[in-house]
């Protein structure tokens, strides 16, 4: 019997208006969507901007993807990256979240300028790689 593949999707985006107190509604509604479609990931918030990793069946990702492009709660949308995986990074999570601020900062200095700046599209394409070791480095502290 073929597995049925998994892709992971990477983008980032913006809190519309930096209303932070939106958060508990828009993880609310993640873990809801998300433990229906068979999605899990993690979503990492900082200075107003979120990167998210969606991982689970493509159909599924996609519609997910589609469903938050048309969150009103959401701007500046950049899908940054979409590959096959053969299994799932965050298997035990229908969405991580992790907030991130001036306490990373002086963990992990060579991340600073996100933690305290948002994460910038093109300074996550002009570094491939550290969207995928961000989610790595909380994967651990993340909650669900």
């Amino acid at each position: 019997m073929a597995q049925i593949p998994l892709i992971q999707l990477i983008y980032r985006s913006d809190l519309v208006g930096r209303r932070e107190t939106e958060m508990a509604s828009i993880l609310q509604s993640c873990h809801y969507h998300n433990k229906i479609n068979g999605i899990t990931g993690m979503l990492l918030y900082s200075d107003g901007s979120f990167l998210q990793v969606l991982e689970g069946q493509p159909e599924d990702v996609h519609e997910t993807f589609d469903r938050i492009c048309r969150d009103p709660r959401h701007c500046n949308i950049v899908f940054m990256t979409e590959e096959g995986v053969e299994e799932r990074s965050f298997a035990h999570w229908s969405m991580g979240y992790m907030h991130l601020g001036p306490e990373q900062v002086a963990q992990f200095p060579k991340y600073a300028r996100f933690f305290q700046f948002g994460f910038s599209a093109s300074e996550l394409r002009d570094n491939p790689g550290t969207s995928q070791e961000l989610f790595q480095m909380f994967r651990g502290s993340a909650q669900d």
